[in-house]
C-alpha cells in the first residue's frame, strides 16, 4: 500500500481542521437556546427554515413507506427527502435530530472543494484561510446553519466541486475528470434542479475559454460535449446513460476524430429537449418580475405576483451585499481586488466568475444570491494574505502575518454569529395546536392557513393545504387572501369551492396528463373555472354572487381554518392579493389595519406612535392631520385560566375605524369596518365566529382552530 505524500497529509489535515472549525461555530446556536423551552417540541430542537418542513414531510412519508395521501404534495421524490430518509435510517438518532443537525454537516463539506481547488494551484495555506472564511460567511452562515434544513445545504457544496472539478480537468486533460465534471453536474440537477442556469455559465465560460485560449485542444470539446450530456432536459437516468457512452466513445482514440460532431448533437439535444426552457422561466421570475402576473387566456385574470413581497427577491442596499459575501465591506473590497490579481496569476480561477456573477445578481433579484459569491471571493482575500505573508522575512513573522490577517476577516463573521439569533419557525406552543390537530383532522382534510405556515401545518397535521411555500403564486393565493379577509358568509363558500375545485383539478390532470402535455392544454386558475362555471363572465360578479345563496359544491372532505396570532404581523400583505380587480388589474383602496406594541397613554390621549393619537375623551383618532371617529373599542384578555374574554362598546355608529386592545398581547389594533368584520379578527382576535357556519376546535392564545360546518 502506497503512503501518503506530505502533501496529501497536510491537505487532509487542513480538510479536517476547516471542518471542525465551519462546525464548531454552527454549534454556537445550539448552546445559546439549549435552555429555551419555547424552542423544543418533544424533546428535541425545532428547525428553523419553513421550507425544511416540505423536505421532512417527504423524508416522514419515505420513512413509513411511502404512506402518503394523493395529491398531497409531498415531495418523496425529491433528493433532499431520500437523502434525510437514508440518514434517519441509518444513524442511531431521532428523525428530527437529523434534520436538526443535517445542514451543520453537509454544510460544512464545503471546505473540501476549496482545499481541493487551492491545491491545484500549489497554495494550501490560502485554500485553508479560504475555507475558513467561506464556511461561517454571513449568508453562507445563515443558510447553512444548524436547523436551516434546507436544500441550501448542499446548493453551493455540489458547484464548488463542479468547479473543482472542471479546474482540474483543464490543468491536467486527464479522461477522469470528464466522467467526474459529468457526475458532478447530474448529482447537482438531482439535488437541486434549479441547477441549471449555473451549469449553463459554466458550459459558456469553458466554451469562451476554448475558443480564445485553447481552440486546438480536443479535450476541452470533449468536456464540453460530456457537460452537455448531463445537463439536457432528459431524466437523470437517461442523461447518465448519455454521460456513460459518451465517457466510453472518449477512452478510445479512434473516436477523436468525431469529437466536434459529439458535442454538436449534445447541443443540439440540449435545445430540442427543453434545457434552455427552465433557464428562461427562472430569468423572469426572479430578474424580470412585475408586480401582477396575468392568465394567457381565458379571462385573462390579473394577480398580484407573490415576487414582490418575498424579501429574498428584493434590492439590497451595497452594506448588506459586501457584508453577506464577505463579513465586512473592507474585506468585500479586498476579496475583490485579491480575487482579480489572483485570476490574473493563475487563469483557471476565472471560472469561478460564474458563481460570482450569480452572487452580484443580488443587487438585482435579491439577497438569496449572495451566497453563491461566498466562496468564490474567499479565495480573494485569501490569496491576498498568503502574498503579504510571502514577503514576511521569517516563518515565524509568515504564520503570524497569516494568522492575524485571518482573525481580522474573521472576526465580523463571528461576531454576526453570536448575534443571529433567529428563531425556531414556530415554538412549542403553536406546535401543540398543530399536534392536536392531527388527531382531530383526517389526512384529506384540509387546513386554509397563509402559505407561511403551510409546510409546518402539513408536516405536524399530517393534513392538505391550499397554498404552501412552493405552491403560492398569484392565482392560488387569492381565494385564500379573500377568505381571510372578507366576512365569515362568503369566506366560508370560498373555501369550499377552492377545496373541491382543487381536489377535481389534481385529478383532472392525473387522468389527462397526456393530453394535456400533447395539445398543451391551459389549466385555468381556480377562480376562473368557478366563473365560467357560476355563469359570469366577469369575476368580479362571480365574487359578489357570493353574498347570495348559490350551489355548492358536494363535501367530500372536511375543512380547517388555522389562525395564528402572529398573522396579525402579516395581516397588510394577505390582504394585498385578493385587493385588486382580477379583470383589469387596477388595486383597490387599501383597508385600514395598524398594530403596535408601543404606544403610552397620559390621560386621555393615546399615543400609538407613527403619528397616530386616539383622544380617548372625544374617541377621535388623529392620523398626522385628519381627524376620524371611532367607531368601537373593544378591550379583550385572558385570565388565569386562559380563558378569552372581551367587552366591546359601540361608541358612534358612525364611525369608521375600531379601536381593539389585546391586553394580554399588548397589542393595540385600529383598523375599518371591513377589517374588522374579515374572518381573520372577528374569529382569530375576537372569537366572535358564525355557529352556523363554524365551530370551535382549538382555541388557545398563540394560535386558533375552526372548522367549518358544511
Amino acid at each position: 500500500m502506497r503512503s501518503l505524500t506530505k502533501e496529501t497529509k497536510v491537505t487532509l489535515l487542513y480538510i479536517a481542521l476547516a471542518f471542525l472549525f465551519s462546525v464548531a461555530i454552527r454549534m454556537i446556536w445550539f448552546y445559546q437556546f439549549l435552555d429555551y423551552n419555547p424552542f423544543w417540541f418533544n424533546g428535541q430542537f425545532m428547525i428553523n427554515t419553513n421550507d425544511g418542513y416540505y423536505w421532512a414531510e417527504g423524508a416522514r412519508d419515505i420513512l413509513n413507506g411511502f404512506n402518503h395521501q394523493e395529491f398531497d404534495l409531498s415531495p418523496v421524490d425529491s433528493a433532499a427527502s431520500q437523502v434525510s430518509a437514508f440518514f434517519a435510517y441509518i444513524l442511531p438518532f431521532s428523525f428530527e435530530s437529523v434534520i436538526l443537525f443535517m445542514p451543520i454537516f453537509l454544510g460544512s463539506l464545503i471546505v473540501i472543494p476549496i482545499i481541493l481547488i487551492a491545491k491545484s494551484i500549489d497554495n494550501l495555506e490560502m485554500g485553508f484561510i479560504a475555507a475558513l472564511l467561506a464556511s461561517i460567511a454571513h449568508s453562507y452562515y445563515n443558510r447553512t446553519m444548524i436547523g436551516y434544513y434546507d436544500t441550501d445545504m448542499l446548493n453551493i457544496v455540489l458547484p464548488m466541486f463542479l468547479l473543482w472539478s472542471i479546474i482540474w480537468a483543464i490543468r491536467t486533460n486527464q479522461d477522469k475528470y470528464l466522467l467526474i465534471t459529468a457526475v458532478d453536474i447530474l448529482i447537482y440537477r438531482w439535488w437541486y434542479p434549479q441547477s441549471y442556469s449555473l451549469e449553463s455559465a459554466f458550459f459558456s465560460l469553458i466554451l469562451l475559454y476554448t475558443l480564445l485560449f485553447d481552440r486546438k485542444n480536443s479535450y476541452n470539446y470533449k468536456l464540453l460535449a460530456i457537460m452537455m450530456f448531463a445537463m439536457v432536459g432528459f431524466d437523470g437516468y437517461i442523461r447518465a446513460i448519455f454521460v456513460l457512452i459518451a465517457f466510453f466513445l472518449y477512452k478510445r482514440e479512434q473516436y477523436d476524430k468525431y469529437v466536434h460532431y459529439i458535442l454538436a448533437l449534445s447541443i443540439v439535444l440540449f435545445f430540442v429537449s427543453g434545457g434552455f426552457n427552465p433557464i428562461w422561466s427562472q430569468l423572469k421570475g426572479y430578474v424580470f418580475k412585475d408586480a401582477l402576473m396575468m392568465g394567457e387566456e381565458g379571462l385573462k385574470l390579473h394577480f398580484y405576483s407573490v415576487m414582490q413581497t418575498v424579501r429574498e427577491a428584493g434590492h439590497i442596499p451595497f452594506n448588506v451585499f459586501a457584508d453577506r459575501i464577505s463579513g465586512h465591506v473592507i474585506t468585500f473590497v479586498a476579496s475583490v481586488a485579491g480575487y482579480i490579481y489572483l485570476s490574473y496569476k493563475h487563469r483557471v480561477m476565472l471560472f469561478g466568475v460564474p458563481l460570482i456573477g450569480l452572487g452580484f445578481l443580488a443587487y438585482v433579484g435579491g439577497l438569496r444570491f449572495t451566497i453563491y459569491a461566498v466562496p468564490v471571493l474567499a479565495f480573494g482575500v485569501a490569496f491576498l494574505i498568503t502574498e503579504i505573508a510571502r514577503f514576511m522575512p521569517t516563518k515565524r513573522l509568515k504564520f503570524l502575518s497569516m494568522t492575524a490577517f485571518t482573525l481580522l476577516i474573521l472576526t465580523p463573521n463571528i461576531a454576526h454569529i453570536q448575534e443571529y439569533k433567529v428563531p425556531t419557525v414556530f415554538n412549542t406552543d403553536e406546535v401543540k395546536v398543530l399536534d392536536m390537530l392531527k388527531s382531530r383532522a383526517s389526512r384529506e382534510d384540509y387546513v386554509i392557513a397563509w402559505w407561511d405556515y403551510g409546510y409546518p401545518i402539513r408536516y405536524y397535521s399530517d393534513v392538505k393545504t391550499l397554498i404552501d411555500g412552493g405552491k403560492h403564486a398569484g392565482d392560488v393565493n387569492f381565494p385564500v387572501s379573500f377568505m381571510l379577509t372578507n366576512p365569515q358568509d362568503v369566506s366560508a363558500k370560498l373555501a369550499r369551492l377552492d377545496v373541491e375545485y382543487s381536489e377535481e383539478k389534481f385529478k383532472f390532470q392525473k387522468e389527462n396528463e397526456k393530453m394535456i402535455r400533447d395539445k398543451n392544454l391551459t389549466i385555468f386558475s381556480n377562480i376562473e373555472e368557478m366563473t365560467k362555471k357560476y355563469g359570469f363572465s366577469d369575476t368580479n360578479d362571480f365574487l359578489l354572487s357570493l353574498e347570495g345563496d348559490i350551489e355548492l359544491p358536494k363535501k367530500t372532505r372536511d375543512i380547517y381554518f388555522y389562525l395564528p396570532y402572529r398573522m396579525i404581523d402579516i395581516y397588510p400583505t394577505v390582504e394585498m392579493f385578493s385587493n385588486l380587480d382580477l379583470m383589469n388589474g387596477n388595486m383597490k383602496n387599501r383597508s385600514f389595519f395598524y398594530a403596535t406594541k408601543q404606544f403610552k397613554q397620559e390621560e386621555n390621549i393615546l399615543n400609538l406612535s407613527q403619528g397616530i393619537v386616539v383622544d380617548l375623551k372625544e374617541m377621535i383618532v388623529k392620523i398626522n392631520e385628519n381627524k376620524v371617529p371611532i367607531k368601537r373599542v373593544v378591550q379583550s384578555a385572558y385570565d388565569k385560566n386562559m380563558k378569552f374574554t372581551k367587552n366591546v362598546q359601540l361608541v358612534n355608529q358612525n364611525g369608521e375605524l375600531n379601536l381593539i386592545f389585546m391586553s394580554s398581547y399588548n397589542t393595540f389594533l385600529l383598523v375599518d369596518e371591513k377589517t374588522y368584520n374579515s374572518l381573520y379578527i372577528q374569529l382569530s382576535v375576537l372569537q366572535e365566529y358564525d355557529r352556523m357556519l363554524f365551530e370551535e376546535v382549538i382555541l388557545t392564545p398563540h394560535a386558533k382552530v375552526y372548522k367549518l360546518k358544511n
